[in-house]
């Protein structure tokens, strides 16, 4: 029997790809991992897809912050805008943080404060009054009623009568005295309070307000911080004492203040905020700051009780870098450490200083919580924190430096844009439930807000504010996005190299693909093919590579796509 030639078949084997895992701008990558990626997402996981079309919720003249309450709020140039009702509320240029408070939004550095249940409710924090006329200065009871003839002398009047006054000057501090026809004895009174009296005085301020006074003449010791007692239109009571009636004619002024303040957040109905270099006094500070429970307006009053303002110093050295509320403690951070407050009252609180890594200069809006983690960007990765150390969450990002994050959280992601070495923005979105990151575009997001079931950010190219999952009045044209696979064939021992290459996916109607291939790291990008939508049908596309060391594929496309799977076919080599 005669016998013919044949040839031995090239041994193949097959590698499928069919989970899809995310952005991971690394030298070396795993099966389903990109390399470099633009306009897609975690939401169909293991399918790799595009993101939703954005939208355009308002294109103000100048948006500078925003804030989620009943309705949306944000800031337009001087303007307050909640729903379609805007409120002229003088604000000047600069960006703002809005901070919430019960139904009040804070806006910061402003000062300023707006009641959201009340929109005619709004204005300054701070107040301040100088006097134009005469001021007087005598002794009074708490409630500003004066005690009537009073004998101040070194020694006790004879004879006196019941509830007689007689001021003691026999020592140092002098010390006012009651008689008591009961005990038949002087009785000292512990409190002494003055009544401060002039036209309009006590029109802009509160009882238990902490003001601080100055320009008092006739009365120095009365100048410096103080807590008012009672309070009419023309006269406030302070705590203090005086040997007889006083009246200057220079002007004095009253001021309740807030301090000049870095960061600031709420927490457990106080706000807090900290502050590091010069106070507007000109003093040098390195301190924390909370206000009188449930009164934003008072940072000053210190009356020894529960609901006191608050105040310390901290040791450490540098900038403060961020606030936020996690938990329920308030966390200020540095670049090199946090500090959290314990406590529920001034006398117990306590900081805890933590060394780990801080929050970068210039990231404070990159903190979010997602699912009761904190989010944020240190100098050198973003870290998660869920109370008790900071822990890498970038590894993916590879080893590229960003810097002016902006973060926010909806759902299971965080959000964040920032600007790369060369100042290039990329909007980066981390899934915490699948633990994968991608790229969408080159988006620079100045703040991002949740409000109910959607994600907003100011885009910082025309200032309008965004939609993230497509609601308001615009929506984005066709969605263009694009997959850039890391090296091919680098994993390959025993001279392997892929032959053939089939990719299963679905286009819509309309929509486009095209794929490219770099071999050997060349730089230059060669077309393989084009795909085109006709029917709502799955492909099956059969690419095949040029015989190559190793390779990269760049799949770009318009519109709507879903990648099922990926094939790869190997072939034997030669050993050259």
């Amino acid at each position: 029997m005669q016998e013919y030639p044949t040839l031995n078949a090239i041994p193949t084997t097959r590698q499928s790809v069919e989970t899809f895992k995310g952005y991971n701008h690394n030298m070396r990558i795993g099966n389903g991992e990109f390399f470099d990626m633009e306009n897609l997402c975690s939401d169909f996981y293991p399918v790799l897809s595009p993101r939703g079309k954005r939208g355009i919720l308002a294109r103000p003249e100048a948006a500078r912050g925003m804030i989620s309450k009943d309705e949306f709020c944000y800031v337009d140039g001087t303007e307050f805008v909640m729903g379609d009702q805007r409120i002229e509320m003088g604000f000047d240029d600069r960006e703002k943080e809005l901070i919430s408070m019960g139904a009040f939004v804070i806006i910061m550095p402003d000062k300023k404060y707006i009641n959201t249940a009340d929109i005619t409710d709004f204005g300054d924090i701070e107040s301040a009054f100088t006097s134009s006329g005469e001021t007087e200065f005598y002794i009074c009871k708490a409630d500003g009623e004066g005690y009537g003839e009073m004998t101040v002398s070194d020694t006790a009047p004879e004879n006196p009568n019941n509830l007689e006054v007689w001021l003691d000057t026999s020592a140092v501090p002098h010390t006012l005295k009651q008689y008591s026809t009961a005990s038949g004895t002087w009785v000292s009174v512990a409190t002494t309070y003055v009544r401060i009296a002039a036209e309009g005085i006590g029109k802009n301020f509160e009882v238990y307000d902490g003001v601080a006074i100055s320009g008092i003449t006739a009365a120095p010791d009365l100048n410096g911080t103080a807590v008012i007692q009672a309070k009419g239109d023309d006269y406030i009571v302070i705590t203090g004492l005086l040997d007889e009636e006083q009246s200057q004619f220079d002007s004095i002024e009253v001021k309740r203040a807030m301090p000049a303040m870095d960061f600031i957040t709420e927490a457990n109905n106080r706000l807090w905020g900290c502050r590091y270099g010069t106070a507007e006094n000109g003093d040098t500070v390195n301190e924390i700051y909370a206000c009188k429970l449930g009164d934003f307006r008072n940072w000053n009053c210190f009356m020894g009780i529960s609901t006191d303002s608050y105040a310390a110093s901290c040791g450490t050295d540098g900038k403060f870098t961020g606030a936020v509320t996690h938990r329920g403690y308030p966390i200020f951070f540095k670049e090199g450490c946090l500090h959290k407050v314990y406590g529920n009252y001034p006398s117990n609180f306590q900081i805890q200083v933590t060394e780990c890594r801080g929050v970068q200069e210039g990231c404070h809006r990159s903190l979010a919580i997602v699912n009761e983690v904190l989010y944020y960007k240190s100098r050198s990765a973003v870290c998660a924190y869920d109370g008790s150390l900071p822990v890498e969450m970038s590894t993916a990002l590879g080893e590229e430096r960003y810097k002016n994050a902006a973060g926010g959280a909806h759902g299971n992601k965080y959000y964040i844009s920032m600007l790369d070495s060369r100042d290039e923005p990329s909007l980066f979105v981390y899934d915490t439930a699948k633990g994968m990151w991608h790229r969408e575009d080159a988006t620079k997001a100045r703040q991002f807000c949740e409000h109910r079931e959607e994600m907003l950010f100011i885009d910082d190219a025309d200032g309008s504010i965004r939609t993230v999952f497509g609601s308001g009045n615009e929506q984005e044209e066709s969605l263009e996005w694009m997959a850039e696979t890391g090296n091919l064939g680098m994993d390959m021992a025993e001279k392997k190299y892929i032959s053939r290459i089939i990719i299963r996916m679905s286009l819509d109607i309309g929509s486009v693909l095209s794929i490219d291939a770099q071999y050997d790291s060349s730089g230059k990008w060669e077309h393989v093919t084009d795909i085109k939508g006709t029917s709502l049908r799955s492909f099956s596309i059969p690419v095949r590579p040029k015989r190559c060391d190793h390779f990269r594929l760049r799949f770009s496309g318009k519109g709507n796509a879903k990648i099922f799977s990926m094939v790869k076919t190997y072939e034997q080599g030669s050993d050259y």
